[in-house]
């Protein structure tokens, strides 16, 4: 049995939590915050319940093999329901909404498109064929070889690491409004569609196949899930507990410093932002240099807001895309020039319309994310800048003023991720899935600097995501067992 101090608590630590107390060992988790669940962390206010961070549930297939891991089921914990519609999707001119099955999805592609419903049923079966190979072949794997993506079923689609979404959608579909609603879902990857493999259309049959689900309190209903697990595995769990230093001792990490106190361990591992967590290293034992990360291509930060109205807002769903403005000029503006978008496009979320219980009665919960380049100026009149321009918008789509309706209003931009998560530039989802930046190109979870020292999150395997996160913390712990 070894003891072992987790940095920080969001999925991935959560997860590798759980699954190193199940193996044996004593764990003990460390968070900076006052209370757990990392980025997906609540709001609470004057009655109104906000998931501060992610709040698409999709893939309920892995958050079931998690909790099965363990023999338990996710309706032990929270309440599960399919969204439909799974969402909305507005554009200049009309919108398009999604269904909650592939047989809708296509009728409405058709309606659309002549002949793009055959094509569409085509592409997801497809994507369904990446899916299952991404799942139960590749994402599994630990990222310490090239040879870890080599299968008889990959090399026969070896094609599909080189072409893009992009490539790949425009093949089959013509009309705009298509292009950007099968693109999309890359954009939980972190990346531009024209720059991410094609084999990543998995994350397609994630949202037309698998459907878009909501657990009954919000995203946060799964933290405090995992908290349970793992209390009743024994894990102990400490709030308020910044991390100050990895202590190492002959190359080998023996603890950690906690508010300067020194807490030995035999294995630490890291859940927080992989960049922050070297920094507690002493600079000859860091693996990555400032030059490497300032290298990579991260995925979007974000500007947030969380806003309560004493209304119901019509015309919208639960999610809600805007898209009405030029997708590849707000991409450009995020990845290739690193400025305030010009007219960005923006997602709006009420989940108080399929959840009554997260807004009082006859109000709205409503969330707002505007993506944008990571360590960008971020100051409050900026904000409130763009809170007005998507508003302007807004309101013109749903054809309602509801400005005035509005209780409160908080932000969260580039700044808070640096201070609250110690998120390097401020960026909201980890590195982007770029070719060059996937599996075993990606940050190693095993120092290879410091024994006993391990990495966990989006910024190493798989990749960014809430499913993903419980993978990556799955991983890292078969890793540390093994040892």
């Amino acid at each position: 049995m070894k003891h072992i101090s987790i940095i920080g608590s969001g999925f991935s630590a959560l997860s590798a939590a759980c699954y190193l107390a199940k193996a044996g060992h004593s764990v003990d988790l460390y968070e900076k915050n006052n209370t757990i669940g990392g980025r997906a962390r609540q709001l609470k206010r004057e009655g109104f319940t906000f998931d501060m961070g992610p709040s698409w549930y999709w893939m309920p297939d892995i958050f079931d093999k998690f909790f099965a891991d363990f023999d338990k089921k996710t309706s032990d914990y929270y309440q599960l329901d399919k969204l439909s519609p799974a969402y909305k999707v507005y554009f200049n001119e009309g919108h398009l909404t999604i269904g909650d099955s592939l047989k809708k999805i296509i009728q409405a592609f058709e309606e659309i498109e002549a002949g793009s419903g055959a094509k569409l049923d085509k592409f997801i079966a497809e994507a369904q064929d990446h899916y299952r190979i991404a799942i139960d072949k590749i994402v599994l794997r630990p990222g310490l070889s090239p040879l870890e993506l080599v299968t008889s079923e990959t090399i026969t689609r070896v094609d599909r690491f080189f072409r893009t979404i992009s490539q790949r959608v425009r093949r089959d579909f013509k009309n705009p409004k298509l292009i950007a609603t099968l693109e999309f879902p890359v954009l939980f990857l972190g990346a531009k569609p024209n720059q991410t493999p094609s084999f990543y259309s998995f994350m397609n049959f994630a949202d037309f196949g698998l459907g878009t689900w909501h657990p009954k309190g919000g995203m946060y209903e799964i933290v405090l899930a995992m908290e349970n697990l793992a209390h009743s595995l024994g894990v102990k769990m400490h709030t308020n507990s910044p991390v100050d230093k990895i202590i190492v001792q002959d190359k080998k990490a023996i603890g950690i410093s906690v508010k300067g106190k020194d807490i030995l361990s035999d294995v630490v591992l890291s859940g927080a932002d992989y960049h922050h967590s070297e920094t507690l290293l002493d600079p000859s034992f860091r693996q990555y240099s400032e030059v490497y990360w300032d290298k990579k291509t991260f995925a979007p930060s974000s500007l947030l807001f969380y806003v309560g109205f004493n209304q119901r807002i019509p015309n919208v769903e639960h999610h809600n895309l805007f898209f009405d403005s030029d997708f590849t000029k707000h991409a450009e503006e995020i990845y290739d020039n690193a400025v305030w978008p010009s007219d960005p496009l923006f997602y709006a979320n009420f989940p108080s319309i399929s959840d009554p219980s997260m807004a009082p009665e006859n109000c709205e919960t409503g969330f707002f994310l505007i993506p944008i380049a990571p360590d960008l100026e971020d100051n409050e009149s900026l904000r409130e800048h763009y809170f007005n321009k998507i508003m302007d918008r807004f309101e013109l789509k749903i054809g309602t003023n509801v400005r005035e309706n509005i209780i409160f209003k908080e932000s969260f931009c580039v700044k808070d991720f640096k201070e609250t998560y110690n998120s390097y530039k401020g960026n909201a989802y980890g590195l982007a899935n770029t070719l060059m930046q996937t599996a075993f190109l990606r940050p190693k979870l095993k120092s290879s600097q410091v024994q006993n020292l391990y990495f966990t999150g989006q910024l190493t395997v798989p990749g960014p995501g809430v499913p993903p996160a419980l993978i990556s913390g799955k991983i890292v712990a078969d890793l540390i067992s093994k040892k």
